[in-house]
């Protein structure tokens, strides 16, 4: 998903299990604290100050707080020609939530490698898209694409309903902005449900950047009157110069991620049916009394996969854990689309036991509502490890492959 300017690089690999299963824990849910105080002059400043130390790699020259990690990315970020293979072998394992917006800026492809470009290249693409916003709603609603635009309308207040910061009618028309000028722009594929769950990842991180304290709020138990207000007020804070700005980059960045998987929303979505037919076929080599029970029951793959595929587990986890599954996503080849593949796979194969056990109709309840409500981040590093480790094991191997030597672990 690089840019023309960025030469590509291949990811490495994670060197073992290990090092996904001791990563340290980048992205927690807090409890909400006792409202913020909040600034209503300092908004500007702050969106000044992160566009500004682009040119330095979006990094703070202040304390890393002697932690070895933050200290590595640091050094990456601060380069003035980033070591791509290096950025992706270290974010693998987790990014620092002070230096993700930045590292998944790099990532995508939007921030050129090399520090001199990157401030002039963010100001072109940020204007470049407020010019299509200004144009696209200057005459108002009733001049825009109504099907379209009323599809987007109602699919954006459902959007992650786990996160309070998400249900704010602020953040909610930025995200209808967003979301309509790339289906505009996009008419081959257009707007499908699914795109807006993709959006709100990229927002959380720039968001981020500009109220650190958000990070209060990122589950439902930020869902009180009290802590809905304090939240209200935050977000209120940000002026517009910031909210543009957030908006720009996420636009950007949804942009080069749906370029990279556009099959899976053009006409039949090929390449989602591609993933759930590769999911079937690895569940099989690797489990087969799942798979066989699975077709007792006559549980077809699609019924399930299909939503795990079309928004990459969102549905299925809390914003953090998304947001931590991600920076490997990013990290890996094709890691939203092949790698995404075996993260499916492993998801269920988690829950063998429980799911042998099952009819047809408690397999569908459970497979459409998992139980993953206490979730962290630690559960899915693991999650990420037994991917990788069954990408080692069945990538371009042949079909016919053994599996005796995986099911015997079950």
């Amino acid at each position: 998903m690089l840019d023309a300017f960025d030469e590509p690089t291949t990811s490495p690999p994670l060197k073992h299990q290990a090092d996904v299963q001791n990563a340290g824990q980048t992205t927690g849910q807090q409890q909400p604290k006792s409202p913020v105080t909040i600034d209503h002059n300092d908004s500007s400043a702050q969106t000044e100050h992160i566009t500004a130390s682009l040119e330095n790699g979006g990094v703070d020259n202040g304390s890393t707080n002697g932690d070895p990690l933050m200290r590595k990315f640091h050094a990456v970020l601060s380069a003035s020609n980033i070591d791509l293979e290096q950025l992706q072998k270290l974010s693998w394992k987790g990014i620092p939530a002070e230096y993700r917006g930045t590292a998944w800026r790099l990532l995508m492809g939007y921030l050129p490698l090399n520090a001199s470009r990157r401030e002039l290249t963010v100001q072109r693409k940020r204007k470049e898209y407020d010019d299509w916003v200004g144009q696209t709603f200057s005459r108002g609603e009733d001049a825009l694409d109504r099907t379209l635009w009323h599809q987007i309308t109602i699919d954006v207040p459902r959007t992650s309903p786990g996160s309070p910061i998400f249900r704010s009618e602020r953040i909610q028309r930025s995200l209808e902005r967003v979301l309509y000028c790339w289906a505009a722009r996009h008419p081959a594929s257009g707007y499908v449900q699914g795109i807006n769950d993709l959006l709100t990842p990229f927002y959380y991180v720039f968001i981020e950047q500009h109220l650190p304290q958000i990070s209060q709020y990122t589950s439902r138990a930020a869902s009180s009157d009290h802590t809905t207000d304090a939240l209200d007020a935050l977000l209120e804070s940000l002026d517009d110069s910031a909210v543009s700005a957030i908006e720009a980059d996420s636009f950007w960045c949804l942009t080069k991620l749906l370029d990279g998987i556009q099959d899976n929303y053009t006409h039949a979505q090929p390449g989602i049916q591609r993933q759930i037919v590769k999911i079937k076929e690895l569940v099989a080599r690797i489990d087969g009394p799942l798979a066989a029970h699975l077709d007792s029951e006559c549980v077809e793959f699609i019924q399930f996969a299909f939503r795990w595929c079309n928004c990459l587990l969102m549905r299925e986890m809390n914003l953090a854990s998304t947001i931590r599954m991600w920076d490997t996503y990013l990290a890996e080849p094709d890691g939203f689309s092949d790698f995404h593949t075996y993260v499916c796979a492993a998801f269920l194969l988690k829950w063998t036991k429980e799911l042998q056990r099952l009819d047809f109709q408690k397999l569908m309840m459970f497979l459409q509502n998992p139980p993953t409500e206490s979730w962290c981040v630690k559960d899915v590093e693991l999650l990420l490890s037994e991917a990788y480790m069954y990408k080692c094991l069945y990538h371009n191997s042949p079909s016919h492959y053994s599996t005796a030597a995986v099911s015997g672990r079950r």
